[in-house]
């Protein structure tokens, strides 16, 4: 593995063992600056050079990516562990009303009955490299913010079409803190996944969306996957000879898990945390952005909920819409929340005064009130337009008829540019993965629900002020804006068109923008000048971009020389490690919550219904569960969930918790819901992230016996004892 690093820095000296949790989403290289003996007071047992290498590489090279979530290699045999969640489209890909793969869960009897993900693929960590000198130098002295955009946007381009000149490297430049540093990470990507083993959806997501974000919880939230390769071991398309992957490192199970008290280590790909804004930003966040998502993602929610009661093939064609949507709805409510109870922004506002008043009297710190009243008056600016721009932007999570129709229409307007000017989703490099993305949304279309929702946004388009009513929508509604008004309109659209067939869709992908004209699609012609206003909107967010990637490495550098101390940067789906312990909290006054939950817990929350209806075998097991080798001695049953101080977010999904000797002990899926503010910041008393217990995952294997499960528990290195 090479990684090379051409800066430094300053290593973080601290003495005392928190109370609790411990700040922190550390690049890789930042946990080689802490402090030895303090990570060892910790609880640590490994070198963090056991963990990282900057030359050889270390245990975490065998922390993953599938697809949007984190993931861990278990085996020699490309073996991997992940959320049931992040695997869902899979079971949805290969399930049918007659073969119903979401609610019966899914084993392979062997390697050959594994069943491939169409569009899954796994990223597997190859070199990191600074280039925070070449973006910087690529951008001329006296370029204003949309030129400084643009070089900066050119010149990450030419280093991952550079990077990918090899077959099956993934390659992105990472921005940290939007601009204090620029990493080139390099991956291998391999698109040939398959589904080993997932357990019922009764069991992987037992409790729902009542128990969503909440605690105490009873989710057995894993799946297996395994990662295929070629002859020679590397990256190839799926193909019936292709050979397991052999990675270098892969994590080993620890049998006696995760108890109170002890060490653990949280890592994994976490996505967009927002610890970095100012106060401003902030705001707009806490009372628009946050509150605005709930309220939409809840009445699309509702449409599609109630498709699925009517129709048994609409609520498998629409679960992992809904099951996506329903996370982030309720996610944005906790952020709400999450922000008032711990009075977040008043904090952000305390804590920047200091920083101001101290740059205030620093010679070399002039430029750090005026960066931070920039920022400021940039969130002012998006305000004239931020109804029309918020909806534009959430397009992808209901009409999905629409969006596939803008994104076939700008995948040909984008190709008639040369591909290192064009948007990063429509360049060459991202054929295969749109090509993907088309062939898996055919099996989340439902007709009938496409032209509610597309009725109930163009109701929301019409409505809007006439600042920021779209021409395209005027032009096509005919100043119509109800739903009974606008019915007629999305019925001429869908009536003739054939967006919502694959094959036409497939065929529509390699055209020209002339020839898509040509067909006289009415879904086709409408997003082709819904498209036009959206790329003119666009150069006024590379403006804004440009603006502050020139302003917020002023403040930010300003924070971390006020405070003494590295800072780490805010997640932007870069491989992290979050250092942890296992511990409960206390969310209210006069209530303990307990850090472990085990199997006697679900036979308790039984109702037999939705969402707690856990499988019979699960139960008749349950029993027995006491007598296990997987059962705690402590708890005198076998774990199910526990607690962590753990700092995680969103893309968090799915990673490895590992204890003290870097062995597997479970795997991160949620946050309490007191926790959900996390993203702004970290709060000891209540951070604490949920992970499924891997000995829950063994017990299930063991003793809801099928055919290739003994298998499995043999390449878990936990094979089956003799009698």
């Amino acid at each position: 593995m090479a990684v090379r690093w051409t800066f430094t820095i300053v290593a973080i000296l601290m003495t005392s063992l928190p109370l609790h949790g411990v700040a922190g989403k550390w690049t890789p290289e930042q946990l080689l600056e802490h402090d030895p003996a303090w990570l060892k007071e910790l609880g640590l047992e490994l070198s963090a050079e056991e963990l990282w290498d900057l030359e050889k590489g270390g245990l975490l090279e065998a922390i993953i990516k599938i697809g949007g979530c984190s993931a861990g290699l278990l085996s020699e045999d490309g073996l991997v562990i992940t959320n049931h969640h992040c695997i869902f489209g899979i079971l949805q890909e290969h399930s049918t009303p007659e073969r119903d793969l979401i609610a019966s869960g899914f084993l392979a009897a062997g390697r050959e009955d594994e069943l491939p993900g169409t569009g899954t693929r796994a990223t597997v960590p190859y070199s990191f490299t600074d280039v925070t000198a070449e973006v910087a130098g690529a951008v001329p002295e006296d370029a204003d913010d949309l030129e400084r955009y643009r070089a900066i946007d050119r010149k990450t381009k030419e280093l991952v079409a550079e990077c990918e000149q090899r077959e099956f490297r993934r390659c992105h430049v990472a921005a940290y803190d939007d601009g204090v540093q620029y990493q080139l990470v390099e991956a291998l990507e391999f698109p040939d996944v398959r589904l080993v083993y997932a357990p019922p959806r009764t069991v992987g997501e037992f409790g729902g969306e009542v128990d969503n974000w909440m605690w105490p919880r009873h989710s057995g939230d894993f799946a297996l996957v395994r990662v295929y390769a070629g002859g020679e071991n590397q990256p190839v398309a799926h193909a019936a000879d292709n050979q397991p992957y052999r990675p270098r490192r892969h994590l080993r199970i620890s049998p006696e898990g995760a108890r109170p008290g002890s060490f653990v280590l949280v890592a994994g790909y976490p996505g967009i945390t927002y610890r970095s804004l100012v106060a401003a930003e902030m705001g707009e966040r806490a009372e628009r952005f946050f509150p605005g998502r709930a309220h939409l993602y809840r009445e699309w929610l509702d449409v599609m909920e109630a498709a699925g009661e009517r129709d048994e093939e609409a609520r498998i064609l629409l679960a992992d819409r809904v099951k996506s949507l329903a996370n982030r709805e309720k996610n944005a409510r906790g952020q709400v929340a999450g922000i008032e109870r711990g009075r977040l922004l008043a904090k952000k506002h305390e804590s920047e005064r200091e920083v101001l008043a101290w740059a205030a009297e620093q010679e070399n710190h002039g430029a750090t009130v005026a960066a931070y009243e920039e920022l400021g008056k940039l969130v002012e600016e998006q305000s004239a337009t931020w109804d029309r721009d918020f909806l534009l932007e959430n397009v992808g999570g209901g009409p999905m008829a629409l969006d596939l129709a803008l994104r076939i229409t700008r995948w040909a307007m984008e190709q008639a540019k040369p591909d290192l000017e064009r948007h990063l989703d429509y360049q060459d490099r991202h054929r295969e993965k749109q090509l993907d993305g088309h062939r898996r949304d055919q099996k989340r279309l439902h007709p009938d629900t496409e032209a509610t929702l597309l009725v109930d946004y163009l109701g929301r388009l019409a409505a809007l002020s006439d600042g920021q009513r779209l021409p395209a929508v005027t032009a096509l509604l005919d100043d119509a804006r109800d739903a009974e008004q606008i019915g007629p309109f999305v019925d001429h659209l869908f009536t003739g068109s054939s967006i919502l067939d694959l094959d036409a869709r497939l065929a529509m992908f390699d055209e020209s923008v002339d020839e898509l004209r040509k067909r006289d699609d009415p879904m086709i012609d409408f997003a082709f000048e819904l498209n036009a206003e959206i790329l003119a909107i666009e150069e006024r967010a590379h403006r804004f971009d440009g603006a502050v990637s020139r302003l917020r490495p002023v403040w930010r550098r300003a924070v971390r020389a006020y405070l003494d101390r590295p800072l780490d940067p805010d997640a932007n789906r870069t491989l992290r490690v979050s250092l942890a312990h296992v511990e409960g909290y206390r969310p209210r006054d006069g209530i303990l919550m307990e850090p472990r939950t085990k199997l006697a817990g679900i036979v308790e929350k039984h109702t037999g219904e939705d969402p707690f209806d856990a499988p019979a075998p699960v139960l008749a097991a349950a029993a027995g569960a006491p007598e296990s080798r997987w059962a705690d001695a402590d708890l005198g049953d076998v774990p199910v969930c526990f607690l962590a101080t753990g700092d995680t977010t969103g893309g968090s999904s799915g990673s490895p918790v590992l204890d003290a000797r870097g062995r597997l002990v479970g795997v991160n899926f949620d946050r309490v819901w007191e926790n959900v503010a996390n993203d702004f910041g970290y709060n000891p008393e209540i951070a604490r992230n949920v992970s499924a217990d891997v000995r829950y995952l063994l017990w299930m294997l063991e003793a809801i016996e099928m055919p290739g499960s003994k298998a499995l528990l043999e390449e878990l290195g936990v094979g089956i004892p003799e009698e």
